[in-house]
């Protein structure tokens, strides 16, 4: 069942912004997203200035993420059996007071690791449960010819924060302090809950068996991923990209102090770098995407992303390492919406949400496992060998998808018709 490259193909590169709850959901998402890089800048920061140590650094990573892992699969099944604007409102507010206990915590005084480790923890467990819905709402805000376009806006919107937040929290931290970010944090959710509160959904019926546990609902998503070697190909494709590149975000207050040598902005530049290479890419990567195949833009996103840690990892200066987050930015964001496309595309509706836990779960699984496996080696063989390894390896992986065995071409299969969903 193999589709033309040009299936999904959207009718402008900002044709999704012509729904009027996708556009709300975008600019809130964006300014909330700000908020929340501006607190993941902090958080390595504040290990960092209490422990002096890059290996904490990525331990800690390690056990902010490890939570999603678990409840990822239920966050799947809340997504297919509750409203998901519901489940988004609800989440959005705890993440909220999460990050403004954080801001009072570290203004008091009493922001030991313990206690900002769990603070973060327990942020971990409330994404577990949003992700999901997060994902799989953008299926409701468009109809199906504008997907591919709402999910490379989506991505977009995720990778523009990544560059506005780590900016404006390196300025933060270099002259009001960690408290600030944190509280400044905190108060971008409104933006967000606000833009929910104003979206008047229109979600496609779904349908769940009676009496099924949660438990059975997500195997059977799981069985049913078996059907779709694309699917299988985008999971082995996001296990590489959370375990191989994303420690690199964590390590970045690493590079920079003892490195580089440079101060708390050109931190910020440092995270802000991935964000503003996605932005610089995303018009070409929105025409690419409804011009050829999935797989082919897999495939030289991947190389240019594996090209991009090496490159950082071997920096001579800090110049370049900036340069390589750029072409990094890119290809992340070329990845993540061709991954996210191809299995809003490919999977059915009644399953959608537990399958997009099962692809979360996958990257939040390899994303601490990678911070964890990084961080014994940074204490062995340092930080860049650490990142020219991975590098190394994601290549590898690549060759495998595009050679090896053959999944890589299955991203470009159709998928179930689905009833198109418009703005009411």
């Amino acid at each position: 069942m193999t589709c033309s490259p040009h299936t999904g193909r959207s009718r402008g590169v900002l044709s999704a912004f012509r729904h009027r709850n996708f556009a709300l959901f975008w600019l809130g998402a964006l300014l909330s997203n700000a908020g929340s890089w501006m607190q993941n800048l902090a958080v390595p920061f504040v290990v960092y200035q209490l422990t002096a140590s890059a290996a904490w650094v990525l331990f800690a990573g390690f056990l902010q993420f490890l939570p999603v892992v678990f409840v990822g699969p239920l966050g799947g099944s809340i997504a297919d059996r509750h409203p998901r604007r519901t489940v988004l409102l609800v989440t959005q507010l705890a993440q909220a007071l999460v990050a403004a206990t954080l801001a009072i915590v570290w203004a008091s005084g009493r922001g030991s690791l313990p206690v900002v480790i769990g603070l973060v923890m327990m942020g971990g467990v409330i994404g577990g449960l949003n992700i999901p819905s997060w994902q799989a709402f953008v299926s409701e805000l468009v109809p199906r010819d504008d997907l591919l376009n709402a999910v490379t806006l989506n991505s977009m919107q995720f990778n523009a924060a990544r560059f506005l937040g780590p900016l404006a929290g390196g300025l933060v931290l270099g002259t009001i302090g960690v408290t600030a970010a944190f509280a400044l944090n905190a108060v971008s959710f409104l933006a967000v809950i606000s833009a929910l509160l104003l979206i008047r959904a229109n979600p496609a019926p779904r349908v769940q068996p009676a009496g099924r546990s949660l438990w059975a609902d997500f195997v059977t998503a799981i069985r049913a991923t078996r059907r779709y070697p694309g699917i299988l190909a985008c999971f082995v494709a996001v296990v590489a990209l959370g375990g191989l590149g994303g420690p690199v975000s964590q390590q970045l207050v690493v590079f920079a102090r003892e490195v580089f040598g440079v101060g708390d902005f050109a931190y910020g530049l440092l995270g802000a770098a991935l964000g503003f290479g996605s932005i610089l890419g995303a018009p070409i990567i929105g025409r690419a995407g409804g011009r050829i195949a999935r797989s082919r833009l897999l495939f030289v996103a991947m190389v240019a992303y594996g090209g991009a840690l090496v490159t950082f990892g071997a920096a001579p200066v800090y110049a370049v390492a900036f340069g390589a987050l750029l072409v990094g930015g890119a290809g992340y964001l070329a990845i993540a919406s061709t991954l996210n496309t191809t299995i809003q595309l490919q999977v059915e509706e009644a399953i959608r949400g537990r399958v997009l836990a099962i692809y979360i779960m996958f990257l939040t699984a390899a994303l601490p496992l990678g911070l964890l496996l990084q961080g014994l080696a940074v204490s062995v063989i340092g930080p860049r060998a650490t990142v020219v390894g991975a590098g190394l390896v994601f290549f590898a992986v690549t060759g495998w998808l595009k050679t090896g065995s053959g999944l890589m071409s299955h991203l470009d299969d159709d998928g179930p018709a689905e009833p198109a969903t418009a703005d009411p």
